[in-house]
């Protein structure tokens, strides 16, 4: 059995700068870290009875990376992810990726210790994903747009969403519409951002930097951004939401400061969690495919994982929800 000095010695590194590359430590390059791995794999080496090659045995066993666990929209996407992993006899791991490089997913991911991973971290490195992925060892990624061999993407459709957003506030009378950001980092805010500005411009409108405000996809920050824009006064009339979560804690700022929902501003979020509907007023909002899209990942990986051929990009569409808390303006433009 390999050692790792053996593959030290064929990566030509110090034994040192070897074991810091196969534990994913910061401090060896990307390159220096390839050439190790690349090292291991050709051993056959093995770390903590967990290959670190491509030809391990099946642990059975699939990983679900997500930013954040807690929350509905992640607690519906590890149901489906779930469901279609016990129908074929695995297990699912799910972790965090709190701590980014150092976290212990990006370690999880490095050591192999599943068959096979779904992604949904923006603060997952691309380097990392494309290196850790192999012939054995496919990625499905939920939240970027990455192309390499063993990676697959599942996608959703957010700027058609963002724009469907902005234009059906538009097309009832709203021409002073605000937009409360996700997290800056994030592909999916990144692309509802785009459509949000793509149907002011086709209505000959310019977005104002004082109603784009950021409330990081938590109830709180939306809560928060929320009391801010109202703090500032000449309110817009109708206010888009990142994703539902923010509009909840929108809602409340609302409440709470006597403005009416909708008479006084519209609201709008996105996703369509299993909440948005039961608040007061319910929420208007885009659905996106929470459980399709898990769904969809996890059957991808599995028929990656029995040797069937998929593409490499799938993208999924929106749909508009329409329910009591955005209406028309009753500002004249």
């Amino acid at each position: 059995m390999a050692t790792i000095k053996d593959v030290a010695k064929l990566a030509g590194v110090a034994l040192s700068t070897a074991s810091y590359a196969l534990s994913g430590d910061s401090r060896v390059s990307s390159k220096t870290r390839s050439k190790v791995l690349e090292a291991a794999r050709q051993l056959n080496y093995r770390k903590n009875g967990f290959a670190m090659d491509l030809k391990r045995s099946r642990t059975k066993t699939i990983a679900l990376i997500l930013t954040d666990l807690s929350g509905p929209y992640y607690s519906e996407l590890i149901r489906s992810v779930q469901e279609v992993a016990l129908t074929n006899g695995y297990d699912l791991i799910a972790c965090s990726s709190m701590g980014g490089r150092d976290s212990t997913a990006v370690k999880f991911l490095r050591e192999k210790r599943a068959d096979g991973a779904i992604i949904l971290a923006p603060n997952i490195r691309d380097e990392v994903l494309i290196e850790t992925s192999g012939p054995q060892f496919p990625i499905v990624v939920m939240d970027r747009p990455l192309c390499s061999e063993f990676l697959v993407n599942v996608l959703v459709d957010g700027e058609q969403g963002g724009y469907t957003a902005t234009r059906y506030l538009l097309e009832n009378g709203h021409r002073h519409v605000a937009y409360i950001s996700g997290s800056s980092d994030s592909y999916d805010n990144h692309l509802r951002y785009q459509g949000y500005l793509r149907a002011l411009a086709e209505a000959g409108l310019e977005e104002q930097s004082k109603w784009r405000l950021s409330g990081n996809f938590v109830r709180e920050g939306g809560y928060n951004a929320t009391k801010m824009m109202i703090m500032q006064g000449a309110l817009p009339t109708a206010v888009f939401y990142g994703n539902d979560e923010m509009a909840i804690g929108g809602l409340k700022a609302f409440e709470e400061s006597g403005i009416s929902v909708p008479d006084d501003v519209s609201v709008i979020g996105f996703d369509d969690i299993q909440l948005a509907e039961y608040v007061n007023p319910p929420l208007t909002t885009i659905r996106q495919p929470k459980s399709e899209a898990g769904s969809l990942a996890a059957h991808l990986l599995f028929q990656i994982l029995g040797g069937e051929s998929v593409k490499q990009s799938y993208m999924l569409t929106t749909e508009m929800m329409e329910r009591a808390s955005a209406g028309k303006s009753k500002v004249e433009s």
